[in-house]
């Protein structure tokens, strides 16, 4: 029987596997300097930080642990954000609180240490990110290590710096609501039939049909963000094909990363709870 950090890094594994997943590596589509091996990659350098996790490692320790192994690759960042979902579901399920209460309770918990941890992180891989609110350049994430004196002398925990971005991160906004996005996300994937890496994808498109991709607003703007969940939603009301999506999406270098994170999240929630593999 698998454990909390052996389903983290299954779950892992299983998002990239899902196929068709419009914009992002999975199968059978993948980007020139990124491919899927990256992504088996990193889900294997990733199980240290999991274990971590699990065995009770301080949080922002775990995670950067996770990142630093994940990195260990020549992609570059394939599971950043997956890995920021997963890790304290990883702790809550190992404390047997993997419901959407315990989750909170969780990441509510984190403290200055784990804020500077997490921005550690960000030294090991490089991640596409917003600026800072006005302000609170010295917050900014890309300043790794160097932001660890802005951190403890304004007392941010790792729970308060994602709160800060909470209303334009789509994976922030999951720290801050109990993961709700992922619990719902779990439940949709036990109810479904078929391969899992099917049951993947169909999830996949749900989440994005639901709510524009926060990693597409960043990176192609919002406008962008709006008619990729509006495709989306052709697709699940049977007006457009998922496998042409995937190509045009790649072509189009439009990649719903955030919507893979909670895809992720989601399957490590749905294994825990029975999902069988």
């Amino acid at each position: 029987m698998r454990d909390p950090a052996e389903n983290g890094q299954l779950a892992l594994l299983l998002e990239v596997a899902g196929t068709p997943k419009p914009g992002n590596v999975d199968r059978e589509r993948e980007y020139e300097n990124l491919r899927f091996e990256h992504f088996l990659a990193g889900a294997v350098g990733a199980r240290a930080g999991l274990r971590a996790a699990a065995d009770g490692a301080p949080i922002g320790e775990a995670f950067e642990s996770a990142i630093e192994g994940m990195s260990d690759q020549s992609g570059g960042n394939t599971q950043f954000g997956a890995l920021l979902v997963t890790v304290p579901l990883v702790r809550a399920a190992a404390e047997g609180r993997l419901t959407p209460d315990g989750a909170s309770d969780t990441v509510e918990g984190t403290t200055v240490a784990d804020a500077c941890a997490f921005y550690k992180a960000f030294e090991h891989v490089d991640v596409a990110v917003d600026d800072p609110p006005e302000g609170l350049d010295e917050l900014d994430v890309r300043r790794g290590a160097a932001a660890a004196e802005a951190l403890s002398e304004r007392g941010l925990t790792l729970y308060d710096v994602m709160a800060l971005s909470a209303d334009r991160d789509g994976v922030a906004a999951e720290w801050c609501s109990g993961f709700e996005r992922s619990f719902e996300a779990a439940g949709w994937l036990r109810e479904d039939e078929g391969p899992v890496y099917r049951r993947a994808s169909r999830v996949f498109l749900r989440l994005l049909a639901a709510k524009p991709d926060t990693f597409v607003a960043t990176r192609n703007g919002e406008a962008a963000a709006e008619e990729a969940t509006q495709r989306a939603r052709a697709v699940l009301d049977g007006e457009a094909d998922a496998e042409s999506l995937a190509e045009e999406f790649l072509a189009c270098d439009i990649n719903p990363g955030t919507t893979a994170d909670i895809t992720a999240g989601a399957l490590f929630i749905a294994l825990e709870r029975g999902l069988e593999v």
